[in-house]
């Protein structure tokens, strides 16, 4: 698999799949979650109210994911996983690392062969960047997938950053 890492807005990629840092809630929020409801329309947002009436009646647990149709955006489906919020008490990075491994088994299961992943978890849930971008790294490295390419987008310069030197420093 080949992985890239750009600065930009993940609801402009065209790639098959983008991956929404959603809420358990599934019905939009802030940050990534917000603008892929956004800029989607409202097709997403039925189709996480239909997963809501079934399978995922009590919400989306973190680490797992889910698809949904990308409505109004280039790709066309939305891949959204949980992460878990950042604590320093509480070891969650196997949480982490399961929300990229995930959306890349969703993607396989779609027939997705690229996909766009935001840095999950790193805005309201609080997790450090630079180990967030590891532990994304590392499960994406680590993940057995037919997906050819993923694309980290980053809407920021620093996190771009920190990505690039987690990609440079392969374990």
């Amino acid at each position: 698999m080949e992985i890239t890492i750009v600065r930009g807005d993940i609801t402009e990629q065209d790639v098959d799949a983008v991956v929404n840092a959603a809420n358990s809630t599934l019905l939009g929020g802030g940050g990534v979650d917000g603008a892929i409801h956004a800029r989607g329309g409202p097709e997403i947002l039925a189709a996480c109210r239909e997963l809501r009436a079934g399978a995922f009646r009590d919400g989306l647990p973190a680490g797992q994911a889910v698809a949904t149709t990308a409505g109004r955006l280039a790709a066309r489906w939305v891949i959204h996983t949980v992460g878990p919020v950042y604590s320093p008490q509480a070891d969650r990075s196997a949480l982490l690392a399961s929300c990229y491994t995930e959306s890349l088994r969703v993607a396989d299961e779609v027939g997705a062969r690229t996909v766009a992943f935001p840095a999950i978890s790193t805005g309201a849930y609080g997790w450090p960047m630079d180990d967030a971008a590891r532990i994304a790294l590392t499960a994406v490295r680590s993940a057995v997938s037919s997906v050819d390419l993923a694309r980290f987008v980053l809407f920021s310069g620093a996190a771009r950053v920190a990505f690039e030197r987690a990609f440079a420093a392969r374990p």
